[in-house]
């Protein structure tokens, strides 16, 4: 399905299904809903009202079902009917899944959702996810014709009714936000390494008429970012730190950070990963892909605030300059490294990304997100990305943003007092890696990063570790694009992103209740 151009619309006009195949898909209460009036469109005349209303009654989700109507041109599928409370309402892994099984082939094609409108958002984030982008094959690249797929809404419940356009342009949007990041994620290190990755940022700052600050090679040495200088300087394309920075015209309150773990691939360094755990490391990048890809939608959908994204990118790779366990790095907060795991950069990277994001930008929330630890997937599992913060306002919000957005979260243990001495060194100011690693693995390297704010920085400091959910077998998912744009969709103009949202205008001017969260605690 790589290639495809996607169209969100509110009307896809009349087509027969053998001129324009058709997957009509919905939660089965949804489905039974529907008039024939609503629907017909796109079925007549292969397919009756008697017809539909059988198969509609035929299905039987378990969790879902699908019903071929009309020969391999027409189908209808089930959602789950219900979903447990740490999944998203919308069951938005499942419409991935079939969406990518049961949409008929052809040129052009039409999806029709049928969804009550709270569930809008998640959708269409879902059904973008099952086209990537990228792809080698040589059959695609002889492909001449486009292959297209239109995405109609039907909107059911007491909020029912046509979705306005703004809501189309900023699902669209966001669908255009998660493919990018997939793309990315999803392209190998031959093609997207440092320069690759730095010339992607570039192209998002001249559509949105923002020139990026880039820190790059030996001069993050001389500034003092010793964790992306000590992991990158092997490789043959040079480190970076990138930013791309936004203010609305008047009435911003406060800055906003987004830092993203940037390692376009990971051999891990002289702590070599294995013939089994090396391959697929080039999705080592996709927090700062989604953060790109999330920064990208966030300024065009109308941004309230101060807005930075900083991308953390380098190779961590192997050669005669590259980092070796023993050696001590001070990174960018002035704090001393000693280096007991070459295979744990990407808290060094970020380290001194979010440093830069509080020192340098003043930004008042930090959000860094990162494929960070192989145990995030045992902690939170494939779906959800983990979760830890500095306030327990925010905690929760996290995994609100994930249920209504589909780009699941939940929380990780937030408690440095019991953790964060697994890092203790003889002879720097902390390690690199754990001293055992069955102790919460995931927490502890979150703590690292968060050290090097200060445990009583006075500002909301959020991690996610999206190790696990940034890929679905061999293919990138784009996720956490849709996290973002739910979790801070109220310092946003567009109405959409709004209504997703879990946090209100207070909640995210909510620092001073950070600062007594941090005050109270006083942690190490």
């Amino acid at each position: 399905m790589a290639g495809v151009f996607l169209e969100f619309t509110a009307a896809a006009g009349d087509s027969e299904p053998q001129n324009r195949p058709v997957l009509i898909i919905g939660q089965i209460n949804n489905l039974h809903t529907l008039h024939w009036g609503q629907i017909k469109h796109a079925l007549q005349p292969a397919v009756s009202k008697e017809l539909w209303q059988c198969a509609v009654s035929s299905l039987n989700p378990n969790p879902t079902d699908s019903c071929a109507l009309y020969l391999n041109v027409a189908a209808v599928a089930a959602l789950p009917s219900r979903v447990s409370r740490h999944n998203s309402p919308s069951a938005a892994h499942f419409l991935t899944r079939l969406v990518r099984t049961c949409l008929p082939a052809g040129n052009q094609r039409l999806i029709v959702m049928v969804c009550e409108r709270s569930d809008v958002f998640a959708s269409a984030c879902a059904i973008a996810r099952a086209f990537p982008l990228f792809s080698r094959r040589t059959t695609s690249s002889r492909r001449t014709e486009k292959k297209g797929v239109m995405v109609e809404f039907i909107i059911v419940g007491q909020d029912n009714g046509p979705l306005e356009s703004s809501t189309l342009e900023c699902v669209s949007n966001a669908a255009d936000g998660v493919r990018l990041a997939a793309r990315i994620v999803d392209t190998p290190c031959s093609e997207m390494n440092t320069d690759h990755f730095l010339e992607e940022i570039r192209a998002v700052g001249n559509e949105l008429g923002i020139t990026p600050k880039v820190i790059r090679g030996e001069e993050l040495k001389q500034k003092g970012f010793g964790g992306i200088y000590g992991v990158g300087k092997a490789a043959e394309h040079p480190p970076a730190l990138v930013v791309l920075s936004y203010s609305p015209p008047s009435g911003a309150t406060q800055t906003i950070a987004w830092v993203g773990k940037g390692i376009v691939y990971d051999t891990g360094g002289l702590s070599i990963k294995g013939k089994t755990t090396m391959p697929g490391m080039k999705r080592d990048c996709g927090g700062a892909a989604a953060i790109l890809g999330a920064f990208k939608v966030a300024v065009k959908q109308g941004f309230k605030d101060n807005l930075h994204a900083v991308f953390c990118l380098a190779e961590n790779a192997v050669g005669p300059a590259a980092t070796r366990p023993d050696d001590i790095h001070t990174l960018y907060s002035g704090k001393t490294v000693e280096i007991n795991n070459t295979d744990a950069e990407g808290r060094l990277v970020l380290s001194d990304g979010v440093v830069y994001a509080s020192k340098d930008l003043g930004a008042d929330i930090i959000l860094d997100m990162a494929t960070l630890t192989g145990a995030q997937g045992v902690s939170t599992g494939k779906y959800h990305a983990a979760v830890m913060t500095n306030s327990d306002q925010w905690e929760a919000a996290c995994v609100r943003a994930g249920r209504s957005s589909g780009d699941l979260a939940h929380p990780l243990v937030y408690c440095p007092e019991l953790h964060f001495s697994e890092f203790t060194s003889a002879v720097a100011d902390m390690k690199n890696s754990v001293a055992d690693r069955e102790n919460a693995q995931s927490s502890c390297a979150g703590l690292f990063i968060g050290s090097h704010l200060g445990f009583d920085w006075p500002g909301v400091w959020v991690h996610v570790d999206i190790a696990s959910p940034v890929h679905a077998g061999e293919r990138a998912t784009g996720f956490g694009v849709a996290l973002l744009l739910a979790l801070f969709g109220q310092a946003s103009e567009d109405p959409m992103l709004n209504s997703v949202s879990p946090l209100g205008p207070a909640a995210l001017n909510s620092t001073d209740q950070a600062e007594r969260d941090s005050k109270r605690r006083r942690l190490v």
